[in-house]
């Protein structure tokens, strides 16, 4: 069946009748019939019973009708996206981030962004890097921003900011001095946070203690950073953190100290190998990656 049979076919299934479906298609009723009646004989049979004038689908129409109706919203689609495009409406930005990243630094880069950009969309979402890897592979986002780099044959990793792993304990921990001193694993005390299994930088943070001969333990667990700083701001304890989290916390509530030996934490800019990126999105991870950086100098 060509396009325009399936066209009419949809109509006629829709309304009921040819004069209907005239009316649907904006063409006239001999026009329809004539469709239809080439889509049969290419089928090679009827998809109609014709009785007294009306139409009654066939057994084969009903499960023919199933199939067109996906085509039909396809085509619904590309007839939105054709008018946007007509009527020359701006392009739309997929960017998928960490929650760390989507919390601490996406904001004040995309607010940045958004003075340049003011008519482009953007699709924002927060996923853990593996399905960030699969959403640019799948061409479901154009952008992604991790703390890793997923070393995948199909993406391409490019460093837009680092910083260095950062300890972060409640505010009156530590003396104004020692906060100008890095910390090494035996000088963390107290209530400690960790991440979860698995987590990058939490496997960095146990493979330093372990190489200092510490064994640290976590009486509270988290999955994810934010989550470590509001229990640090809140005064539940202390957690090591990428700086970018850090920087974010309250001032007033927290103390950051380096993290001794010194482990660079880099924020990477994600992007499929085969999808080069449009000016809206490049411009918006230049922001972000200003942003980062203007997060990190000291005040």
């Amino acid at each position: 069946m060509r396009l325009r049979h399936i066209e009419v076919f949809h109509a006629i299934m829709q309304v009921g009748t040819i004069s209907g479906a005239a009316q649907v298609l904006h063409i006239s009723q001999p026009a329809v019939t004539k469709v239809l009646q080439h889509a049969e004989l290419q089928l090679g049979m009827p998809l109609f019973e014709r009785v007294r004038g009306k139409l009654y689908p066939r057994p084969e129409a009903h499960r023919l009708f199933v199939e067109t109706e996906k085509l039909h919203r396809d085509l619904q689609g590309i007839r939105r996206l054709a008018a946007s495009l007509k009527g020359r409406a701006v392009e739309t930005v997929r960017l998928v981030s960490t929650p760390t990243i989507a919390v601490s630094v996406l904001p004040a880069g995309m607010t940045a962004w958004r003075r340049a950009f003011p008519e482009t969309r953007c699709e924002l979402a927060t996923h853990h890097t593996s399905e960030i890897v699969n959403a640019l592979r799948l061409g479901e986002a154009d952008v992604g921003l991790s703390l890793q780099d997923p070393r995948h044959p199909g993406i391409v990793a490019e460093p837009i900011a680092h910083g260095l792993l950062t300890v972060m304990a409640p505010r009156g921990t530590w003396s104004d001095a020692e906060c100008r001193t890095p910390i090494a694993a035996d000088g963390l005390t107290g209530e400690l946070i960790g991440m979860a299994d698995r987590d990058p930088l939490g496997e960095m943070v146990m493979a330093a203690c372990e190489a200092q001969g510490v064994q640290p333990v976590f009486r509270t667990v988290v999955q994810t950073y934010q989550i470590a700083r509001s229990l640090v701001e809140a005064g539940a304890g202390t957690a090591v953190v990428d700086p970018f989290t850090a920087a974010s916390a309250a001032a007033n509530q927290v103390q950051c100290r380096q993290w001794s030996p010194s482990i660079p934490v880099h924020l990477y800019l994600l992007t499929a190998s085969h999808a080069p990126l449009s000016h809206g999105a490049r411009e918006l991870a230049n922001c972000i990656g200003a942003t980062a950086r203007a997060c990190l100098e000291p005040a």
